[in-house]
């Protein structure tokens, strides 16, 4: 009882101070509470001093969250306007009335379209001819209506096209209410169900589907079948807590299909889909190290699978014979090539690949009359196969942009090989591509490994003797960060500002390997990686260590809390958003999301080496007493992958031992979760403040 009044006495001076100090131009900044606990783990104690902010349902972490806004604001009192300026840039370049590229499937053309100031998609379709009567499926803007935060997922049609299905969020805890509606009546069915990961796979008796629930970590553990208008039934547990389950359905539309995966293993199982009461089958039982994902073809199942293949390779197998031992190659394993994902059409196989750090769109006629790659015409681009949903058809359609190309949409003749744009993301106020120009270099790591950067500038703004640049990297799972186009970004290019990507190791930009080497007890590599870049960029002047900035989110914000640590000297400032720092401590905790599963991407600290070596680098355990650049740090309160405590406690622990006077700044978005606010434009209020932070550094 002593502890929390002297919380609350704390919080209420704060919020004086603050209040007091937002009347002159050096606003002070919060100080939190120290309150000692201690963390015991192979007979080693650690002291958290921050462990208390983990509650969310006390009233003290609340206020201290409000004083911490408070005090970003005031530090940032002086950007108002260019915050406001920046917000307008960016929105202005949004085409207001806008609508996507239709796709056919079963007879109709379905699409999303925006109305001019209003926030939400407005998901329609037309019946056999894009000149048809638009029938408005769900009005977004409607819906949202009364709900700080509003989110739609898991849009999903019934065969017979009669019915739809979708999940819906109120707080960005992404716990998804599936709900239903009757496409000819209309109406939204009374039929709702609370915390699904918010879509249902229809079976092909048009009236039953299949769902994944979440448990108190939210991790998927249980897939559930429902009858409309009655009780649902379990159909599979999956009780290992290191792996996730989903449901899906093949694109023949015969299988339904349930996954459970987990970082290193994937098991399948699959059922008749017109017989949804049916047992599910186990396609191959899960074994370590195997990962795979099916499709369905005629007789047979395709295979995407790691199999004796680092870089995965393509197998078949017949629909009565489904374990591996069955499998024979169709696609081989190649040393320099990653095989992503397929597509399968009526008389086409479609891969989608990775070489040199660039996606390849690969086509294969089934009866060998063709195998060719679609020539992109750039150097540094990002391609990907979207919407596909209509199996026996001779176009493909595909995405591509670069930093350079806004997002364009094109129809491919998979036969004759000739293109149709069908869209290119229009820029308001107009856009000169040639104005700006797009580059890939390498940095040399501290192993000799060649690491990619890709960056975009306007020439006009280009010094010889460097300028400001803003480094990202993300770096983990696997996921490759692709140099693709953002039109927000236009605000800082043509302020002269650098944008830059580093590839690093964690990611899959140059394979497999690229994953392997910069996770466990190799993660060093992830951060090493990116300060190699970082010097490099400044050896190669494009820029210098005083007008270089660092960002990442989620993980790429444990990549520049690590960064930060080892060399705070290369960056005059740094954003990290809604960053995962309290390593050890997540991953010891396996209440929380996500940590159960994870024990693969980052290791298993109940295991004396790997929690020795989490700790060496976790961003929140190695705060020192040292000079710190310039940071933002942002937060939800409601963030369902990175807890807000995260962010939280790490500026406090920063701001308690560093011995520098740059500005450090917690914002916390309380009504939003991991994504950040809804809505086209709402969202880019967190960008403008994120441009403004980095422009006011640049003043000094």
């Amino acid at each position: 009882m002593k502890k929390n009044c002297l919380l609350f006495l704390w919080v209420l001076l704060s919020m004086a101070v603050l209040f007091l100090s937002g009347q002159d131009t050096n606003p002070v900044a919060p100080i939190a509470e120290k309150i000692p606990f201690k963390m015991t783990a192979h007979e080693q104690n650690r002291i958290d001093e921050y462990y208390w902010m983990r509650d969310r349902e006390n009233p003290k972490v609340i206020e201290y969250l409000k004083a911490e806004n408070a005090y970003t604001e005031a530090v940032l009192k002086d950007t108002k306007e260019l915050q406001e300026t920046l917000f307008q840039e960016i929105i202005g370049r949004i085409k207001q009335t806008d609508s996507s590229v239709p796709y056919r499937l079963r007879g109709y053309f379905y699409y999303t379209r925006y109305e001019e100031g209003k926030e939400y998609p407005v998901y329609c379709r037309k019946l056999d001819a894009q000149d048809a009567r638009e029938e408005v499926l769900l009005d977004v803007n409607k819906m949202s209506e009364g709900y700080n935060y509003y989110q739609i997922v898991g849009f999903s049609i019934s065969p017979d096209n009669q019915m739809l299905a979708f999940g819906e969020d109120t707080v960005g805890r992404r716990k998804y209410t599936l709900c239903f509606k009757d496409l000819a009546s209309g109406k939204i069915l009374p039929d709702r169900i609370a915390n699904t990961t918010g879509r249902a796979i229809w079976a092909n008796d048009n009236k039953t589907v299949f769902y994944s629930i979440q448990d108190e970590t939210l991790r998927s553990y249980k897939v559930l079948r429902y009858l409309l208008n009655s009780k649902p039934v379990e159909v599979f547990h999956e009780k290992d807590d290191t792996f996730f389950t989903f449901v899906t359905k093949t694109k023949s539309g015969r299988f339904i299909l349930i996954g459970s995966s987990s970082t290193v293993s994937t098991e399948y199982r699959f059922l008749d889909a017109s017989l949804p009461e049916g047992d599910f089958k186990v396609f191959q039982p899960r074994e370590r190290d195997l990962e795979y994902s099916i499709e369905h073809y005629k007789e047979d199942f395709y295979i995407c699978t790691n199999q004796n293949a680092k870089n995965f390779k393509l197998m078949k197998a017949p629909l009565g014979k489904t374990e591996k031992e069955n499998w024979v190659d169709v696609i081989p394993h190649r040393e320099q090539v990653l095989l992503e994902n397929f597509r399968i059409f009526s008389k086409y196989l479609v891969l989608e690949e990775r070489e040199n750090g660039l996606n390849q769109i690969r086509i294969m006629a089934w009866d060998n009359s063709c195998d060719y790659r679609i020539d992109f015409g750039e150097a540094c681009y990002t391609a990907y196969a979207a919407a596909n949903a209509e199996f026996d058809t001779e176009i493909l359609r595909y995405v591509f942009d670069s930093m350079v190309t806004p997002p364009s949409v094109f129809d491919f003749n998979m036969k004759d090989k000739t293109k149709k744009l069908m869209k290119q993301e229009e820029i308001v106020g107009g856009y000169v591509p040639d104005n700006y120009h797009s580059e890939r270099l390498y940095a040399v790591a501290s192993d000799k490994t060649w690491i990619p950067i890709s960056m975009v500038y306007k020439k006009s703004e280009k010094k010889q003797d460097g300028n400001p640049l803003l480094l990202y990297g993300y770096g983990s799972y696997g996921y490759s960060t692709d140099p693709g186009f953002s039109s927000s970004l236009l605000s800082l290019l043509d302020r002269g500002i650098i944008f830059a990507i580093a590839h690093i190791r964690g990611g899959e930009e140059m394979g497999r390997s690229w994953y392997e080497d910069g996770k466990l007890l190799k993660k060093r590599n992830t951060f090493t990686d990116f300060i190699a870049c970082a010097e490099h960029l400044v050896e190669k002047k494009y820029t210098k260590s005083n007008i270089m900035f660092a960002s990442g989110g989620s993980a790429g914000g444990l990549l520049v809390g690590a960064v930060v640590n080892m060399r705070p000297d290369l960056f005059k400032g740094v954003i990290a958003a809604v960053p995962f720092v309290d390593v050890v401590t997540t991953m010891l905790d396996d209440t929380i999301p996500l940590t159960t599963a994870e024990y693969d991407e980052w290791g298993n600290p109940n295991i004396k080496e790997y929690y020795d070596y989490i700790l060496s680098y976790s961003p929140y355990d190695n705060v020192k007493a040292q000079q710190y650049p310039a940071m933002l740090v942002t937060s939800g309160l409601h963030d369902s992958q990175v807890q807000y405590w995260e962010p939280t406690k790490w500026v406090a622990k920063l701001r308690s031992l560093k011995t520098d006077s740059n500005p450090l700044l917690l914002y916390t978005d309380m009504e939003a979760g991991h994504s950040g606010a809804t809505g086209r434009f709402k969202s880019h209020r967190e960008t403008a403040l994120q441009y403004a932070f980095l422009l006011k550094l640049l003043q000094k």
